[in-house]
């Protein structure tokens, strides 16, 4: 907790907070005379002096205007602590997700961000309301009547302690309904980026069981946290109401010694308009908004950064090696890929065939780290996959990512530092200049919306291809790409260096490899064009009637080695 309330102070250590600060001040002076306000004025009106009550109330009405004047100032101010927190929040999740390979980030970025912002800004906002409550109402009802805070603030602090004494068993409950969050969206994730291959292997029932018992125990999680706020609830009446309570019962006992009947009033307003609701709100902060607050933002720098987590140095070569490798989704379920014993030598080029749903996609979130084996293991240049160096491979999916920046920043986005030149090279190589001289150059704002499948396509190719990276996986990534526009990308990416693995969605993407993969089931089958049509049914299935008319490239260097299942 220690590490999380920094952070926040941290946040706090800035000009903007100085001045939320300075703006509470005048919201003291309403708090503090309203109470004695009422007083007077009831005393007043009891006494036949109209006027002199009118005027009690009227500068009660003239102080709150100027509290809200100073309210309106403390929100303008509060934006300006809470946004750079979540700027920097956001930047440290999106910066481990992309360094660690966290699955559970878009939870984490997509709801735990919003909490810690959101309950910051509310703590904030309560810690300050509730040092001007305390502050404001604790010198009203000592010069209004010391009596009467006598049998008010007790009570009060009973309620707020006990509630304190309730915040360890709600820690627990709010970390078990994160961890229970987290657990969901893993779970959800992995079977929806699945779907193909739970289709294929008819595996429906065990991907709905599995997501099942993640939304039971997020429903239990829930269920308990609602039990932690039913005690907040007792915790409240013992501090918000029982004064109320006492100061009704010890009223005759107070008249009788000779408090006055607008006093008396007036130490109920104290409580009805002043503590009363502060305990509820800062009961409410740090009961729930407070507990989120630090599990939440616990959970978000217990992620190591990048410069903490441990890296393998980068591999010496781009060799993809595969032994023994088995996934399936879930303990239960058939496997997408069994045993798989393959060598994709450095430098080479490897296309993936097989029907659609068949696991084509699945390998490739093996090899790039995405996916972790159910059995056997991935290595690149003889270091496991998940701890290569990010920088060593890229992946382009089917649905190519494009943001919303100038075309420059889309396509050096992994290469900053790429010179002018390298950036036309990569553009001329790939084919994607027309694309870039239509959206207006180079420094054009680039509009994702505006651009078609194909389009985004090969500005992510292009981004591939300037990249560092040796080893290039292309997950059906030229689909939206006319025939011409594929088979010019691919001829880049194989003259480029380094290893080419292709997830073919055309059948001409495996002759221009010089080794191809049928994937058949859990079964596989590697060779060459020439040999798979012999030795494949499945291949000769795909090639269908197409005969192809250009040259087939040259046999590869020996290197390949595949091993059937067992």
């Amino acid at each position: 907790m220690k590490r999380e309330l920094s952070y926040g102070i941290a946040a706090l250590k800035n000009r903007s907070a100085l001045k939320l600060a300075i703006w509470s001040i005048p919201e003291i002076l309403p708090t503090a005379i309203y109470g004695v306000a009422v007083a007077k004025a009831t005393d007043s009106f009891l006494a036949g002096h109209a006027w002199q009550g009118i005027a009690w109330l009227g500068g009660l009405v003239a102080t709150a205007c100027l509290g809200a004047a100073g309210a309106h100032q403390v929100y303008g101010r509060l934006g300006e602590i809470v946004e750079p927190l979540r700027d920097d929040l956001v930047r440290r999740v999106v910066s481990s997700a992309l360094h660690t390979g966290d699955t559970a980030a878009v939870a984490r970025l997509n709801r735990q961000v919003e909490i810690v912002r959101d309950t910051f800004a509310g703590l904030v906002l309560v810690v300050r309301s509730f040092a001007v409550t305390l502050v404001g109402v604790l010198a009203g009802l000592l010069s209004l009547a010391p009596a009467i805070a006598g049998f008010v603030v007790p009570p009060f602090l009973l309620g707020f302690l006990a509630s304190l004494a309730v915040l360890g068993l709600a820690a627990d409950r709010v970390r078990a309904s994160l961890q229970a969050d987290e657990d969901l969206a893993a779970a959800a994730g992995m079977t929806f980026s699945g779907v193909r291959d739970i289709t294929a292997t008819g595996s429906e029932e065990f991907a709905e069981h599995l997501t099942g018992r993640p939304i039971e125990a997020q429903a239990d999680a829930e269920r308990a946290l609602a039990r932690v706020a039913a005690l907040r609830t007792l915790c409240f009446a013992i501090g918000g109401w029982a004064p109320l309570l006492i100061l009704l019962a010890a009223g005759p006992w107070l008249v009788g010694r000779g408090v006055s009947t607008g006093t008396l009033l007036g130490g109920l307003t104290y409580v009805l308009v002043g503590l009363q609701p502060a305990l509820s709100t800062v009961m409410g902060a740090l009961g729930d908004s407070g507990l989120r607050y630090v599990v939440t933002l616990g959970r978000i720098l217990s992620v190591q950064s990048p410069e903490a987590t441990p890296r393998t140095a980068a591999p010496l070569t781009c060799e993809v090696q595969t032994t023994g490798l088995t996934f399936a989704y879930g303990p239960a379920a058939e496997p997408v890929i069994e045993d798989l014993h393959l060598i994709v030598p450095e430098g080479e080029h490897l296309a993936v065939v097989g029907p659609s749903g068949i696991g084509k996609s699945t390998l490739a979130g093996l090899i790039c780290g995405m996916l972790q084996p159910t059995g056997g293991q991935v290595l690149i240049g003889g270091v496991p996959t998940h701890t290569v160096a990010p920088d060593t491979r890229v992946l382009i999916p089917q649905e190519a990512y494009v943001f919303g920046a100038t075309v420059m920043e889309n396509l050096n986005y992994l290469l900053p530092d790429a010179t002018p030149s390298e950036v036309q090279q990569a553009i001329d190589a790939v084919g994607s200049g027309a694309l870039v001289d239509r959206i207006g150059g180079l420094q054009a704002q680039v509009k994702p919306n505006d651009l078609s499948a194909g389009e985004r396509q090969l500005i992510a190719l292009t981004r591939a291809y300037l990249s560092p990276a040796a080893l290039v996986v292309l997950d059906e990534a030229t689909c939206y790409l006319d025939p011409e526009a594929e088979r010019r990308a691919e001829e880049a990416f194989a003259t480029r260096g380094g290893t080419l693995i292709v997830i073919a969605h055309r059948i001409t993407s495996a002759l221009r490899a010089r080794k191809i993969l049928v994937m058949d089931g859990n079964r596989a089958a590697l060779g060459t064009h020439t040999s798979l049509l012999h030795s494949s049914p499945l291949y000769q299935e795909l090639q269908g009637h197409w005969h192809p008319t250009e040259t087939l490239p040259s046999q590869p260097a020996p290197g390949f080695q595949i091993q059937p299942a067992s």
